[in-house]
């Protein structure tokens, strides 16, 4: 990896520890993985100044919602200042860093862009941390682990924030523009809020009124 690329992202590095689960536990005593892909790969990425670096090996975590990238010296290091980041081409999926709304809260993180265009649609890979348990009269000790969870998608019009579809009432509430054209599609092609396949469809059918 060059050093202009590390020079220019403001980083810091990773360890193997999990960072806020438990200062004794590290990654080997947890079952499953925090990552969309556990080995790094060649990725892109471009800076809101407009400059652009391949190669770069990149590995994101979920749990964390960090991007970690390995330098020459095989240091594993992440973006300190991700809101530097345009977007990031990683694998098949291109990630990009914008605010989206989360427990009825704003907040800013990773997303993977799904389609394009005034409303977009971005899905959001799920992960939470489970506790180890002791054994007990009835049942065996369980390690500490990662459970993938199903993927969450979210709408954006323009540059507000994403806003999370929950069901099929935050599908329809979404749009306020072309309703009875939106409805229509949304039955006649069985949209569901959790597939992805179909809201590529009704985002793509939107876009073109």
């Amino acid at each position: 990896i060059s050093s202009d690329f590390i020079k220019a992202m403001d980083a810091y590095r990773s360890t193997k520890m999990v960072g806020g689960i438990s200062q004794f536990l590290t990654a080997e005593d947890i079952q499953g993985s925090p990552y969309l892909n556990d080995d790094f790969i060649q990725g892109k990425v471009y800076t809101t100044t407009g400059t652009a670096y391949e190669d770069i090996p990149l590995r994101y975590n979920i749990y964390s919602d960090e991007m970690e990238f390995r330098t020459g010296q095989n240091e594993v290091m992440s973006f300190a200042a991700p809101e530097t980041v345009e977007k990031i081409e990683i694998g098949e999926n291109l990630m990009v860093y914008i605010p989206f709304t989360y427990a009825k809260k704003i907040r800013k993180g990773y997303l993977i862009l799904l389609e394009e265009g005034n409303v977009s649609l971005y899905l959001r890979p799920e992960i939470v941390f489970v506790d180890a348990t002791q054994p007990g009269a009835y049942k065996d000790a369980t390690p500490a682990r990662f459970d993938r969870k199903p993927d969450t998608f979210y709408l954006r019009l323009g540059s507000e924030e994403a806003r999370l579809i929950e069901n099929k009432k935050d599908l329809l509430a979404f749009f306020t523009e072309h309703t009875a054209d939106v409805e229509e599609f949304i039955k006649k092609n069985k949209v569901r809020h959790n597939d992805a396949v179909s809201l590529k469809e009704l985002v793509k059918y939107y876009n073109s009124l």
